[in-house]
């Protein structure tokens, strides 16, 4: 018999009656029925329950047992009666009768409960993380995560992609979030940096002539943590091709991201392919987000025309200063209690924006600023929206980039509070045709508004001959309710795009040449045209495992603070590591 076990706490059943059988595992739960005592035996695969009769030896090591020590148990497999049967256990027919209990490891008292779900301070939770794992929940959560790579990987081979793995140690980016620094010890003054993604190693093993690469690529960037990013560090599902167009990317990998959201759906609906694609001019009009969440049915409407020169001299006023109205309607809330529209506005004053105007109609009367805008401008209104005689209406007023993000929010809350947004669904779509170039306020330049390797719709009479602010790009994003899981483009595979495209947005050739070395060059001996993606594999397990915060489906992640609790990093180093790299500490840290 195997030393510790003969059976994982997931296999035994009824079949099994009458076998001695070795157990080995940690106490998940103790119920003490006088004569019984009752053990809830767990390891990795689930959870026996084993019985020790006062009467046995091993009653009394049983007795004094702590949750969570680890036991070795054997014992004799024996049915349970017809009212003892647990219909949600796959051992739930049988159980254990102890004829000897070892202890293997004795726990300490424990700082959070392992049993249930109850809902613990994330300090605590972070500290003790390989407590936090062993949750029925959390446990799940890891092994989903892992399925779901497994699945990744397989769909991606099957597709024809080879999996090569890129390096950690790199080059400083000028552009993109801000790089985790690595010093050299061999070259004094210098650093590493660690990949804020795979990007310029994949683009160089397409002018290498792998054609279709992918890899789990773990990506690094120093920014700050929110639901759905973690500090520091995530991984994605890089992968990039030659010779295709942008429809080409999308063929390929939609049946990937289909068939594992469908393997893993449990009943939900997802999207088929091909999924729907909107331009980024469209999406931040009709749904205020390049992020849109498809579950949510309402579609925002520019009503501006509807205000100018109008009656409303608030409104009408802004506008002829340049702001925008955007409407949102609110199907059926007419009949609501005003209280819906007054905090749904003071909600609004509360994100810091001027507020929300609305009209509630009852019965086809309109309240709010009805009587303000006229009765031929509100049945313009009403035509325009195809509004009923029982709906709602608000109104965002504001300059066009201020309107979209108060109408994508409000859009959103509205949704919520009416129960309009689709239950049990994986709503995907992509965003396209995103602006090459935006304007930085605070730089007072044109800079890159997505991924400056992109190549621009028209390329190099576009860069030449078109306003800056004007040029799309080859790129795009893909979005699952609401959640972006990829940036993604049609590369700048030619040098003298590149070096104009840079130009632009205000590095000379030099720069390019210093910075990107290795792709510029490259690029000069024959690349094929190219292009790639790379959903975020932590959104996805976050999405599947239904979980609204990341920090649930990472194994060790750190806190919001870029704080690792359990190992405790970031830490100070020794002062002959510092004097290796000659490197020296100046100033206090901040408190």
């Amino acid at each position: 018999m195997h030393a510790y076990r003969t059976h994982n706490c997931s296999q035994l059943r009824s079949e099994d009656v009458g076998h001695i059988v070795r157990l080995a595992g940690w106490v998940y739960r103790k119920r003490d029925h006088g004569n019984l005592l009752f053990v809830d035996l767990r390891d990795h695969y689930g959870v026996t329950q084993v019985v020790v009769d006062r009467d046995s030896e091993a009653f009394a090591v049983t007795e004094g047992l702590k949750l969570e020590s680890v036991i070795r148990i054997e014992g004799r497999v024996t049915s349970r009666g017809a009212e003892a049967v647990n219909p949600h256990l796959p051992t739930g027919e049988i159980e254990v009768r102890a004829v000897a209990v070892e202890l293997l490891s004795e726990a300490a008292e424990l700082p959070l409960p392992v049993f249930g779900n109850t809902d613990y301070p994330e300090d605590v939770r972070l500290k003790y993380r390989f407590l936090d794992l062993r949750r029925e929940k959390l446990h799940a959560n890891m092994v989903l995560r892992s399925q779901v790579i497994a699945s990744l990987r397989r769909r991606m081979i099957d597709a024809g992609f080879t999996e090569f793995q890129t390096p950690i140690l790199t080059a400083s980016s000028p552009e993109g979030a801000r790089d985790f620094l690595v010093p050299s010890r061999l070259h004094h003054g210098k650093f590493y940096a660690l990949p804020q993604a795979p990007q310029m190693f994949k683009q160089l093993l397409m002018v290498a002539g792998f054609d279709r690469y992918f890899q789990i690529a773990p990506c690094f960037r120093d920014e700050d943590a929110r639901a759905d990013r973690s500090p520091g560090e995530f991984y994605q599902l890089d992968f990039e091709m030659s010779f295709v167009t942008q429809e080409d990317v999308f063929a390929a990998i939609e049946p990937v991201l289909y068939g594992v959201f469908d393997e893993f759906s449990k009943g939900r609906t997802v999207t088929p392919p091909p999924f729907p694609r909107i331009a980024y001019k469209d999406a931040m009009l009709r749904y205020g987000s390049d992020k849109p969440d498809l579950r949510n049915p309402l579609e925002i409407v520019d009503v501006t025309e509807v205000f100018q020169g109008g009656p409303f001299a608030v409104f009408a006023k802004a506008i002829e200063s340049g702001s925008v109205v955007r409407a949102i309607p609110a199907p059926k809330a007419g009949t609501m209690a005003r209280s819906f529209f007054d905090s749904t506005n003071q909600w609004a004053r509360d994100e810091g924006f001027a507020g929300l105007a609305y009209i509630n109609f009852k019965g086809g009367e309109g309240g709010g600023i009805a009587k303000n805008l006229g009765p031929e401008r509100v049945a313009q209104l009403v035509g325009k929206m195809k509004l009923g005689p029982n709906d709602g209406v608000f109104f965002a007023c504001d300059k066009p980039a201020n309107a979209a993000k108060l109408a994508g929010m409000a859009r959103t809350r509205v949704a919520q509070e009416l129960d309009l947004i689709e239950k049990n669904s994986f709503r995907f779509c992509w965003i396209v045709d995103f602006p090459m170039y935006e304007w930085d306020e605070l730089e007072q330049r044109v800079v890159f508004s997505h991924n400056p390797f992109s190549m621009p719709q028209g390329e190099m009479d576009a860069l030449l001959h078109k306003d800056p602010l004007e040029i799309l790009a080859y790129q795009y994003d893909i979005v699952c309710n609401g959640i972006e899981l990829s940036s993604g483009a049609i590369r700048n595979h030619k040098p003298e795009i590149m070096y104009k495209a840079f130009e632009i947005a205000g590095y000379d050739q030099s720069v390019v040449d210093e910075k990107f070395r290795g792709m510029i060059n490259a690029f000069k001996f024959g690349a094929p045209p190219h292009g790639g993606s790379a959903p975020g594999v932590d959104r996805i397990v976050m999405l599947l495992a239904d979980e609204p915060n990341i920090r649930e489906v990472i194994l060790f992640p750190m806190n919001q603070k870029a704080e690792d609790l359990m190992m405790g990093a970031p830490s100070n180093v020794t002062e002959k590591q510092l004097r290796e790299l000659r490197i020296a500490i100046v100033g206090q840290p901040k408190p």
